[in-house]
């Protein structure tokens, strides 16, 4: 392996090593002592690759939705000039997809769930370069579903509504579990709560026959599963 060889394994290490820390223990109480001793690395490593804790932070939180987002990006190979119900149908399947992933960056979801709860000093960056972009592709087909005169307002509130679901049928399961024992949340797989959740939401945008959408096939992911 060569130096530039060693030196990215180094980097990739500490990224992973990073995001299971934080994501368990939160941005504050983290130490680098510990994210360096998981990744079998000196602890002049994170200065060396990232030049603070601070900077390593953003980089495991872009890392690991640039990652999510070649896996399961929100079209999931839709071919071009697909309608406003496929699109939306696959941003939330992608979306679930994410939200269940248990690949090496599952810690993801626990991570921008502590986050949420305990905002670190780069809350917004993180809403800028990881949340915005994916946003809005959500707001353009919710505001096209709802026609040219869509109050923004309104636009903004569906939006929150379909995320609200995916978040609230996978990260509230436990829960659900045990609300519903004869009925489990998660029957079907991710493909039937995505077409319930698409369902549901057609129906309250107004959409005609939204309770009776049939969904496009599509790719479970896109990429390996490393």
């Amino acid at each position: 392996m060569t130096g530039n060889g060693r030196e990215d394994e180094t980097r990739r290490r500490l990224l992973d090593a990073a995001g299971e820390i934080f994501s368990s223990k939160g941005y504050q109480a983290a130490t680098v002592r510990e994210i360096t001793k998981l990744a079998k690395a000196n602890l002049a490593a994170i200065h060396y690759h990232f030049g603070s804790k601070d900077r390593l932070y953003q980089a495991v939180l872009e890392h690991a939705h640039r990652e999510a987002g070649r896996r399961f990006p929100p079209d999931l190979g839709l071919a071009p000039g697909a309608d406003a119900r496929a699109r939306l149908y696959a941003y939330v399947r992608a979306l679930l997809l994410r939200l269940e992933d248990k690949s090496r960056h599952a810690w993801l979801s626990r991570l921008m769930a502590r986050e949420m709860a305990e905002p670190s000093p780069n809350l917004t960056l993180v809403v800028e370069r990881c949340l915005a972009p994916a946003n809005a592709v959500l707001r353009g087909i919710v505001a096209e579903l709802l026609g040219p005169d869509a109050d923004p307002l309104a636009v903004a509130r569906f939006s929150q509504s379909i995320v609200g679901q995916c978040r609230h049928f996978v990260l509230d399961r436990p829960v659900l579990t045990r609300l519903y024992p004869d009925c489990d949340p998660g029957q079907g797989g991710v493909d039937a709560v995505a077409l319930h959740v698409v369902r549901f939401s057609l129906a309250a945008l107004g959409c005609a026959d939204g309770r009776d959408y049939e969904p496009p096939n599509l790719a479970s992911e896109s990429g390996d599963a490393s």
